[in-house]
């Protein structure tokens, strides 16, 4: 039996990898301020698994802005980013069907906010310009990408790979079953 932490853990390394390597390989469209993360797809899939995601996206994209070549600002501010971005809709989303459609649009609206902001002032560029420029950007791969990802994702065959009852299963404790 698999210990819970053991599969966070290395559902936290699987999701971190896959969003450093998706936005690296694919430089020329994962940077500047009109950019198009196709790793951020990755964002509604926090609805589904939760923590390994929200820590997973954040460390990715720590990892993935070491090679952006903004600095210390860009690295920081993208983690902040899918962080926030993924806990929140983690808590929206939990309530589904209803709020993954408002848990979406949130992660659009937290990377586009927080990202489009510090870009803007680290480039040079008016606000608007770089709110935009990621509003655009995160349209594409957080709401089309990203919730074709999770619809496809949440199909009940798949989602019963990730039961709560059988992949997260804790270890049962001893009981005492001495009369006091």
């Amino acid at each position: 039996m698999k210990s819970k932490n053991a599969v966070q853990m290395t559902l936290t390394a699987v999701f971190a990898a896959l969003y450093a390597v998706g936005v690296v390989f694919l430089a020329p469209i994962s940077f500047q301020v009109f950019q198009v993360r196709l790793a951020d797809a990755l964002l509604p899939l926090s609805i589904l698994f939760g923590w390994p995601v929200v820590l997973g996206l954040s460390l990715g994209a720590f990892v993935a802005n070491l090679f952006g070549g903004l600095g210390p600002v860009d690295m920081i501010g993208g983690a902040v980013a899918n962080f926030i971005a993924t806990l929140v809709a983690w808590k929206i989303g939990r309530k589904r069907p209803v709020n993954v459609l408002a848990a979406i649009t949130s992660e659009i609206a937290i990377v586009t906010i927080i990202v489009g902001t510090y870009l803007s002032f680290l480039i040079g560029l008016p606000l608007t310009v770089g709110l935009l420029g990621i509003f655009l950007g995160s349209l594409v791969a957080i709401g089309a990408l990203g919730g074709t990802l999770f619809l496809a994702l949440s199909s009940s065959r798949v989602t019963s790979m990730f039961d709560s009852s059988h992949f997260f299963e804790q270890p049962k404790e001893a009981t005492d079953d001495r009369v006091s």
